[in-house]
């Protein structure tokens, strides 16, 4: 514990040099928000902001933490996040029987116990997601700091949800992606689709595999029509390649 502490403090030594002749500011941590929507509208790389600041799971942040946001001039006003509340397991009823009469047995046969082997974590099958839109790929997950996929599309393309699942975001308050959409699909798996012209989707709201979310638009940069597309595993982006059919 101790060491953990003395690296903390080594680490915002080290920021305090690094950005002596930066600006900076402390972000409040407000309900709702994580560190992956604050790192979005900060442009600033989630992992980084998580490391200065001494955030050990990014996905759990404490309300009214202070978050040390270096190279920013102001505060800037972040979206809060919809969480779904998780389901209560259900009660196990436990059944008590009586025991059967014991049978006389002159010579009873050794009981073999089974060995259980352990379940095998089945992999995702692409069928789990389609394509958001028909096109080409013009740029590919990887490439530079690409977290996804941008396909080019004629303008006002229908985007559709790559599978089942509830909007947790829908907005242009994260910059670089102009109207942003996120899909949460379970306790795993998130994707987002951005560049979109016009979202018709709000946050809260459920939807189906191949329902229409938006209108594909243009990158806020300028350039021609595309949708930008990833597929996150928690908050790890992933090759959306590797799930699609």
């Amino acid at each position: 514990m101790f060491f953990r502490f003395v690296i903390t403090l080594m680490l915002f030594s080290l920021v305090a040099c690094a950005t002596g002749h930066r600006p900076g500011v402390y972000h409040t941590v407000r309900k709702g928000q994580t560190l992956y929507t604050i790192s979005r509208v900060y442009d600033i790389d989630e992992h980084y902001l998580a490391r200065i600041n001494g955030v050990a799971d990014p996905t759990e942040l404490q309300v009214g933490k202070r978050i040390y946001i270096p190279g920013a001039a102001v505060a800037k006003p972040v979206p809060v996040t919809v969480r779904e509340a998780a389901p209560k397991p259900p009660q196990k009823v436990t059944k008590v029987t009586k025991p059967a009469p014991a049978k006389s047995v002159s010579n009873p046969k050794p009981i073999v116990r089974q060995k259980s082997t352990p379940a095998k974590k089945t992999p995702v099958s692409k069928e789990k997601f389609i394509w958001p839109v028909k096109g080409e790929i013009v740029r590919k997950f990887g490439s530079g700091t690409s977290k996804g996929l941008e396909i080019a599309v004629n303008s006002g393309t229908p985007v559709s949800s790559a599978a089942a699942g509830k909007v947790i975001y829908s907005g242009s308050g994260i910059t670089g992606y102009g109207n942003l959409v996120i899909v949460r699909h379970d306790e795993s798996f998130f994707t987002v689709y951005g560049y979109n012209r016009k979202n018709i989707v709000e946050a809260g709201a459920f939807v189906s595999k191949g329902e229409k979310i938006a209108y594909s638009g243009k990158p806020p940069s300028g350039g021609e029509n595309r949708v930008y597309f990833e597929i996150r595993y928690g908050k790890k982006p992933v090759n959306p390649l590797s799930y699609l059919p």
